[in-house]
Parts: structure tokens; C-alpha cells; sequence
């Protein structure tokens, strides 16, 4: 079975740092194009970040860009975000999606607040 599981979400002051991390299974994870997507309370998904196969091209949305990077590690099928100098309205849940198709994981909370 193709599987994304988030993990590492939690609750955070503004300027803290998290690092999400996303281990997949059933798929050849080094085949894929990789993103991640956030959706706040009320809102539609958003755009994140994303990463090629090989981890050697990235690209951010400009509300995270110096802020968050994105990495992964092929030989441990897991790929990551590094969450610095949050914001409060950087608060959503955050899911790993594979590229075409896509496959998207059940997700994993983070709130940042004081």
C-alpha cells in the first residue's frame, strides 16, 4: 500500500523552529517529485514548498521563502521541512504530497502562538 506518514507537528512560540518529517512506503520514493502543502483553519491548501527526485532542485512560496527548507533523504524515503522563525500565521496543518499522482499524507498540526 502507498502511504505518507506526517509527523513532528506540535505547539510552538512565534520564532520557534520545527522539523516535519514524512516517511513514505509502497512507492519508489526517489522516482518522485515531492511537496508540501498547509491548510489553515478556514482557508483552501497552500502551496509550501517543493523538491525535485533527486533533492537537487527546490523551490518556496514567497510567505516561507528564507524561513523554511525543504530536504530529503532517498535512502530513508522520508522527506523533511525545517520550520524557522515561526509565525502565527504559519499555524495549519502541513501534509507531504507525492507528485503525479498525487498522494498525500493524513497530515500533522502545527500551531504557533504565544
Amino acid at each position: 500500500e502507498e502511504q505518507l506518514v506526517e509527523s513532528g507537528g506540535d505547539l510552538v512560540q512565534p520564532g520557534g523552529s520545527l522539523r516535519l518529517s514524512c516517511a513514505a512506503s509502497g512507492f519508489p520514493f526517489s522516482g518522485y517529485g515531492m511537496r508540501w502543502v498547509r491548510q489553515a483553519p478556514g482557508k483552501g491548501l497552500e502551496w509550501v514548498s517543493i523538491i525535485s527526485s533527486s533533492g537537487g532542485n527546490r523551490a518556496y512560496a514567497d510567505s516561507v521563502k528564507g524561513r523554511f527548507t525543504i530536504s530529503r533523504n532517498n535512502a530513508k524515503n522520508t522527506l523533511y521541512l525545517e520550520l524557522n522563525n515561526l509565525k502565527t500565521e504559519d499555524t495549519a496543518k502541513y501534509y507531504c504530497e507525492r507528485l503525479t499522482p498525487v498522494l498525500r499524507g493524513q497530515g500533522t498540526q502545527v500551531t504557533v502562538s504565544s
